[in-house]
């Protein structure tokens, strides 16, 4: 058994989720984490065309952590009710604890890529943060 893998990002296989029944959103991801085989966290590059967004959700028990690579975008953050605006840039981090709404939108007029870390790594699908 190996403890460790290197591997490049263009290695990884961009995956087209509207082609994937039942998995919102439709954008395009690598899923980096799977190819490496990481266990315990999920890591995601996201790929957002101008004006695509993952909605406003929350995780029941997920915590993720957001780093913008390529991109400005409009994110929505907080408790239901307390919700914030904030613009992100390349360079930019934010995290979403359990239970706290988040989602961001590409407002930029080209292509936007974001980091997502997340863990646990189960599948925690996204809960509507206004019945928390």
């Amino acid at each position: 058994m190996v403890d460790y893998e290197v591997m490049h990002l263009d290695d990884v296989t961009e995956t087209d989720l509207s082609e994937v029944e039942g998995v919102p959103p439709d954008l395009n991801v690598r899923r980096v984490g799977d190819a490496l085989g990481a266990e315990e966290v999920r890591l995601t590059v996201w790929y957002f065309e101008p004006g695509e967004e993952i909605q406003y959700h929350a995780h029941n028990e997920q915590e993720e952590i957001f780093y913008v690579i390529e991109g400005e975008f409009s994110l929505k953050l907080g408790k239901s009710g307390e919700e914030e605006y904030v613009d992100a840039g390349p360079g930019t981090f934010w995290l979403a604890k359990p239970e706290i709404g988040h989602g961001h939108r590409n407002v930029g007029d080209e292509r936007g890529v974001v980091l997502a870390l997340g863990a646990p790594p189960e599948d925690d699908p996204g809960v509507d943060p206004h019945s928390l």
